[in-house]
């Protein structure tokens, strides 16, 4: 088996970046349209043609950017649940904010409410992922132990996903089906720039609420006695966590859909080259998950007659054998022992 080797933060970063600025170039050059690398550049300070401008400002690069964040909250957040949670299976979908807001979106395009505004779905997401974070904190929060926060997440997943279930079979025509089904898989296709508004002050406000959580994971990984003996106040920073999770991946899922296994995997992949601490593999699952994404958008573009990819098939297809191998890898690791 091979063994992974630990390196410094500014050679992994540095490594990741590069990997995420490549397939970022090349999503802005693919597409219908045949864009170079030099017109790109001409069209990012607006002095393109006018198609190209209109390409890759209003279409691509939101597209890309989008990608970017969205990954990079999924990788950063599974990261903190799971230095968090002390769960190596920890991921946003584990506390219901993910299966809360897809709930809502689903409600939103079920009524029609689509037709009204193009904000309304994202935001009726965003409502529907606050409310349940409302709840998972008035429950969660008359016990301190974390089971209970984690068995309360689940509930909450498991009634916005019977909710959903329950939407689908009240949906009013096929079409409408159809489109609720399609949204959940997640797609970035034609979002805009008006779907990156709406989403980056609630991924920036996840940000700074989780800003400063690295150091308080690390101590939480040497166990209870050290925490307290460092006054952290781990109530504080559960809640911390929570809280800049649920806003900022609800506000992504709200806008992009729901996606599947990039919190969870993305960590495991990379916590070997960061040793194990927790604190250390927060920025680099955030790079890590952005270039699981983008990587992942690229592929829906594949050629296919009639309906395109959707991002979450692509994102289960890549996650789930890789999740099978981190399985089978730490069995090997605990029968060594």
């Amino acid at each position: 088996m091979i063994q992974l080797r630990e390196i410094s933060d500014r050679v992994l970063l540095t490594i990741l970046t590069i990997i995420l600025a490549a397939i970022a170039i090349i999503s802005l050059c693919l597409g219908p349209t045949k864009i170079t690398i030099l017109e790109i550049l001409f069209a990012l300070f607006g002095r393109g043609t006018t198609v190209q401008n209109i390409i890759i400002l209003e279409l691509r690069l939101p597209r890309v950017l989008l990608g970017i964040m969205f990954g990079g909250m999924l990788g950063f957040s599974g990261a903190a649940l799971q230095g968090l949670l002390r769960n190596p299976l920890a991921d946003p979908s584990l506390i219901g904010v993910t299966a809360a807001a897809s709930l809502g979106a689903v409600i939103a395009i079920g009524f029609g409410m689509a037709a009204i505004s193009v904000i309304i779905i994202p935001l009726a997401a965003i409502i529907s992922a606050t409310l349940a974070t409302m709840l998972l904190f008035i429950i969660a929060t008359r016990n301190d132990n974390l089971l209970v926060l984690i068995l309360t997440g689940i509930s909450i997943s498991s009634l916005s996903t019977a909710l959903t279930s329950l939407a689908f079979n009240l949906a009013p025509d096929p079409m409408t089906l159809r489109d609720m089904i399609f949204w959940l898989l997640g797609s970035l296709e034609n979002r805009t720039t008006a779907d990156l508004m709406i989403s980056t002050p609630f991924v920036l406000l996840g940000w700074i609420i989780m800003a400063t959580v690295g150091r308080s994971l690390d101590a939480m990984s040497l166990g209870e006695e050290t925490v307290k003996s460092l006054g952290i106040n781990v109530k504080l920073l559960s809640w911390r966590i929570i809280l800049g999770v649920s806003i900022s991946v609800g506000a992504m899922v709200a806008v992009c859909g729901a996606v599947g296994f990039v919190g969870l995997v993305v960590p495991h992949i990379l916590r070997p080259f960061v040793g194990y601490q927790p604190g250390r593999l927060l920025i680099a699952s955030a790079l890590g998950g952005a270039i699981l994404i983008t990587l992942a958008d690229l592929l829906t573009r594949l050629p296919n007659e009639g309906n395109p990819i959707q991002l979450g098939v692509v994102t289960s297809l890549i996650g789930s054998p890789i999740f099978i191998w981190i399985i089978q890898r730490y069995q090997v690791n605990n029968d060594t022992k």
